[in-house]
């Protein structure tokens, strides 16, 4: 059974710092790529990181490049996405999901889906 469950949400201030959590199970992690998703209330979701199979290679959406660090540990079948320089517009609810092998930011190509954890940035 295929499993994403992600961790490591919660309320921090402007320009502060969290580190999500992906613990994947059922599947071989390295096998396929994995994506870092929001939704914030309101909005549509939206990729925010991907993160493909193999070679690890990543892409960001603009909106978080050179603050986000999406990243993992085959070791530990878990995928992270390290967040730096947090902004009131990066609240949301976080969902990592499970691709095939290449890097994607299309919603539709995901097939499994985390329950989220929510992210709030606030003074």
């Amino acid at each position: 059974q295929v499993l994403l469950v992600e961790s490591g949400g919660g309320l921090v201030q402007p320009e502060g710092s969290l580190r999500l959590s992906c613990l994947a199970s059922g599947f071989t992690l390295d096998d396929y790529g994995i994506g870092w998703f929001r939704q914030a209330p309101g909005k549509e979701r939206e990729a925010v990181a991907c993160i493909s199979s193999g070679n690890g290679s990543t892409d960001y959406t603009v909106s978080v490049k050179g603050r986000f660090t999406i990243s993992k540990d085959n070791a530990v079948n878990t995928v992270y996405l390290q967040m730096n320089s947090l902004k009131f517009e990066d609240t949301a609810v976080y969902y990592c999901a499970r691709t095939w092998g290449r890097c994607s930011f299309y919603a539709r190509e995901y097939y499994y889906w985390g329950q989220g954890t929510q992210v709030t940035v606030s003074s």
